[in-house]
């Protein structure tokens, strides 16, 4: 669950609640859920993360635009010298808030960027914004080199996890041998030092002399599109499946999540395929014969007025339009499943607001996109 920077640290001294198995509730228990729209004049935003004073910041992908929104207006914030480069599902996509914002006023992006006039890739950087939110100076960047083609399968969600690691979620870019390669950073989780980029302290693979792969969490994804953490500290990825099989999955480090689309890129074989060598880690959820397009999601707070919901997973869905609420027991069981927002279009990622609600963009493009707030009445 991502949240806000001005809560973090409250959070972080207040014991941990695990969601407790129980039986699936009624619908009669659910909470009924109100929608109103925050801004509108969107374009594909792609990402949301709340700031002090009411404000939020957001990504569009398209347009490769950074603005912070407030009380219903929005003002774009120039990322000085970038080179983003948009094509297909990439441009300017996930967009993370450093815990220490109100003293370092740092934010992380991933986008796909331009390093020639012939080619470009995907990479993560960290920002500092200026006063008064002027403009968003480059401090760093902190992984380069992340696989993009066409533009397809692009990645690329950004988490700061409780422990104060960046954890990356990436797409394959539909090249079927990257998923399974520890070499290439596509089809990955990654988990780095958000301050200088290294790898994280306890990543799987830190005895190799690849320094590539000592970046990766875990590998065999095709293109995650979500990332969050439960409050348990387990951390979870939505993952896009082909016409079939989305996934969620519950990361364990140095996991194998099972896709190898070879030879070529035959997208006919199994999201996670158990013919492969070893133990591939199966679906906590899986979408079954059709797929929804998930995208970005995050667990409900355990807060009173989501009573029926909370802990629940709310992950967002594309072609399905609607927002996908998940139950899963403390092992990571799915017990139920239920549907809400089924009226508002493509939705792109749920984000944990300061009060407890939800903000969910719309992704339907031609400038027509909202970001909603969804709570229980």
């Amino acid at each position: 669950m991502r949240i806000a920077p001005a809560l973090l640290v409250a959070t972080l001294v207040v014991p941990l609640l695990t969601v407790v198995a129980s039986e699936p509730p009624s619908d009669a228990a659910l909470p009924r859920l109100s929608v109103s729209v925050v801004i509108g004049g969107l374009d594909h935003p792609w990402d949301v993360a709340p700031i002090t004073k009411g404000r939020l910041l957001v990504t569009e992908r398209d347009r490769a635009r950074l603005s912070v929104v407030r009380r219903g207006h929005r003002r774009t914030i120039p990322l000085v010298g970038a080179r983003i480069w948009t094509g297909g599902e990439t441009g300017l996509m996930g967009l993370e808030v450093d815990p220490r914002w109100r003293t370092n006023h740092r934010i992380y992006t991933c986008q796909g960027w331009s390093t020639s006039s012939s080619s470009h890739d995907v990479r993560v950087i960290a920002w500092r914004l200026t006063r008064h939110l002027r403009e968003a100076r480059p401090i760093r960047t902190l992984v380069s080199g992340l696989p993009s083609t066409s533009g397809r399968h692009g990645g690329c969600r950004l988490l700061i996890t409780r422990d104060g690691s960046l954890l990356v979620g990436t797409g394959d870019a539909a090249t079927g041998t990257n998923p399974r390669s520890l070499t290439s950073l596509g089809g990955k989780t990654l988990r780095l030092n958000r301050f200088t980029g290294r790898p994280w302290r306890h990543n799987p693979f830190l005895g190799s002399a690849n320094a590539r792969t000592r970046l990766i969490y875990t590998y065999g994804h095709r293109n995650v599109q979500g990332l969050t953490q439960r409050r348990d500290g387990t951390l979870w990825s939505v993952e896009q499946g082909t016409s079939r099989d989305d996934e969620v999955n519950r990361l364990v480090a140095g996991g194998d999540y099972g896709y190898n689309p070879v030879p070529g890129y035959n997208e006919s074989v199994p999201m996670t395929d158990q013919s492969l060598p070893g133990r591939q880690i199966e679906a906590a959820w899986s979408s079954g014969p059709t797929t929804d397009a998930t995208s970005g999601g995050t667990f409900v707070p355990t807060l009173l007025k989501w009573q029926g919901y909370r802990g629940w997973l709310a992950v967002a869905a594309l072609k399905n339009q609607k927002l996908i609420m998940l139950h899963f027991d403390r092992s990571g069981r799915l017990l139920t499943e239920r549907t809400e927002v089924t009226d508002r279009g493509r939705l792109r990622t749920a984000v944990v607001a300061p009060n407890g609600d939800l903000f969910v963009p719309t992704d339907n493009g031609n400038g027509q996109d909202v970001i909603l707030r969804v709570h229980p009445r």
